[in-house]
């Protein structure tokens, strides 16, 4: 019988090993670099995408406020042109017939009329346009399609639109009580395009407040509006930095962004200084 051998153990310093403790350690060390660095990265991405999204959020919303504003400030003052004036009821109407403006709406008082400095009761724009009714495709008897800034009808004889700055948001008032039309304003101001001096043939325009419009408001043939909205992110801008406000003057950031917005309206029924 031949003898068997069996193989020699490998020696012990061959026999595979676990890992030191300071082996350990450096790579506790690597990986925490590693995820420090990622944070890093993550929250420079992260205030990135903020600041981005605040100033898209700031242009969307002047954009809306704007739209209200601007499809309210158009139509203030007009009036109805009746086209069958003649007529009680009208039912045929021809090129011959007699047209003739409605007067029940005072276009003096109510078209465009405002405070500098608001109570907590009033507000800073308000501007109006007769209502009335008339033949439309929704309904088979007359209705009116006009609508103020939220939306409502109005009343028999006016729409009628009240805008103002109330806890950081643009407030709009039609019939009923106010509501909030955009949020994070931090200043709303108005100013009047005044036309004087038309009746000895030399028109001019003045931009003055609502103090200095005094009791001319028919002489108002344009509103300027400025929006100074602010982000909801917290940005890194150093204390000194400034941008210019409503009223041009230098103001503080307060670590937050800001973009100021203008437009101007022309107040198309304003035929005749008053």
């Amino acid at each position: 019988m031949k003898p068997v051998y069996l193989p020699h153990p490998a020696p012990l310093s061959r026999r595979q090993r676990g890992i030191t403790l300071i082996e350990l350690m450096v790579g506790i060390t690597i990986g925490l670099l590693t995820v420090a660095v990622a944070m890093g990265a993550l929250m420079v991405s992260r205030g990135a995408s903020g600041t981005i999204s605040d100033a898209t959020q700031m242009q969307q919303q002047a954009a809306y406020a704007f739209r209200v504003i601007g499809q309210q400030l158009r139509q203030a003052g007009s009036i109805r042109l009746n086209l069958a004036a003649t007529q009680a009821v009208p039912t045929t109407i021809t090129p011959q017939e007699v047209v003739a403006f409605e007067t029940s709406f005072d276009k003096a008082t109510n078209t465009v009329t405002g405070l500098d400095s608001p109570s907590s009761s009033q507000f800073k724009l308000s501007v109006a346009y007769q209502n009335y009714t008339e033949a439309n495709f929704s309904t088979s008897l007359p209705a009116s399609l006009f609508r103020n800034c939220l939306g409502e009808n109005g009343t028999a004889t006016i729409v009628q639109s009240q805008f103002t700055l109330r806890n950081g948001s643009l407030h709009c008032a039609g019939t009923g009580g106010a509501q909030p039309v955009i949020r994070n304003v931090q200043d709303f101001q108005v100013w009047y395009l005044l036309q004087a001096n038309a009746d000895v043939g030399n028109p001019t325009i003045q931009r003055v407040n609502a103090a200095g419009v005094g009791s001319n408001w028919a002489r108002v043939f344009a509103v300027e509006v400025c929006l100074d909205l602010f982000g909801d992110e917290t940005v890194d801008i150093p204390a000194a930095s400034t941008y210019q406000d409503c009223g041009n003057n230098a103001a503080s950031f307060n670590r937050r962004l800001h973009t100021v917005f203008r437009n101007t309206y022309q107040i198309r029924s304003q035929g005749v200084a008053g």
